[in-house]
C-alpha cells in the first residue's frame, strides 16, 4: 500500500519544510545537479510537489499522493498516479530516473529498482538521493520517527545497503556525492557538496544501467 496518508493530510507542512530549511534544500539540489547534469528524457519516481523535478529539468513523474500531485501539476509538470513498484511506461522509455527521498517510503525497494532498470534506456542512469541511516541526521530521524508525521512509516537505509541493492538489480558503475554536514536548521548558507559517501547526511548515487 502506498504510504501517502501523511503527505495528503500534511501537504502544507511538507512544503513549509523547504521554506524553513531553504539552505538544506539548496544543498540537496546542488548535489543532484552534479549527478544529473542533463536528464534527457527524465522521469522522477515520487515526484511529490515537484520541488526537485522542476529545477532539474524533469517534466514527468509518478506520485500516488493526490494532493502532492496537484501541486506538481500546478508547476507545469505531468504527473501519473502510480507507484515505484509498477511504473506504467514501456521498456527503455527514459534516459534517466530520479528518486529523491523516495526509497524510504516504497513497499518493495528491490522491485522499485528493477522497474527503474526496465524503463531506462541502455546506458541510462538511476539517480537516488536519500538521508543515510547512519548519518547524524538519519539517526535523529529514526529516533523521532514515531513522533514524526512523515517518517513514522519510513525505512531508512545506509548508503552501503543501497549500493548493494543497486548491484543486485542490474546497475553497475556508480558515482556518489554527499552534502549537509550539520543539522539543517544550523545552515547559514547552502552546504558544500563533496564526492564520496559516509560523512554527509544527504547522499546522492548515480548508477548506470547494465545490459542484460
Amino acid at each position: 500500500m502506498p504510504r501517502t496518508r501523511a503527505f495528503d493530510e500534511h501537504t502544507e507542512d511538507y512544503e513549509q519544510w523547504f521554506k524553513d530549511n531553504r539552505n538544506a534544500y539548496l544543498s540537496e539540489l546542488a548535489a543532484l545537479k552534479l549527478a544529473l547534469p542533463d536528464p534527457g528524457q527524465g522521469l522522477e519516481v515520487g515526484i511529490g510537489t515537484g520541488r526537485f523535478a522542476e529545477p532539474l529539468g524533469i517534466r514527468i513523474g509518478v506520485e500516488p499522493s493526490k494532493k502532492m500531485a496537484e501541486i506538481a501539476r500546478s508547476r507545469g509538470l505531468e504527473v501519473v498516479d502510480a507507484v515505484a513498484e509498477h511504473l506504467p511506461f514501456a521498456d527503455e522509455s527514459f534516459d534517466s530516473v530520479l528518486m529523491v527521498t523516495t526509497i524510504c517510503f516504497v513497499d518493495d525497494l528491490e522491485r522499485s529498482f528493477r522497474e527503474a532498470w526496465r524503463v531506462l534506456k541502455r546506458k541510462g542512469a538511476l539517480v537516488t538521493g536519500f538521508v543515510d541511516a547512519k548519518s547524524e541526521l538519519g539517526r535523529e530521524y529514526r529516533t523521532r520517527a514515531k513522533q514524526s508525521r512523515f517518517y513514522a512509516e519510513a525505512t531508512f537505509r545506509t548508503y552501503r545497503e543501497v549500493l548493494a541493492l543497486l548491484a543486485e538489480t542490474g546497475f553497475g558503475p556508480h558515482l556518489c556525492w554527499q552534502t549537509i554536514f550539520k543539522p539543517p536548521q544550523e545552515l547559514a548558507a547552502p552546504d558544500e557538496v563533496r564526492s564520496g559517501c559516509g560523512d554527509g547526511s544527504f547522499i546522492v548515487i548515480r548508477a548506470s544501467k547494465l545490459a542484460d
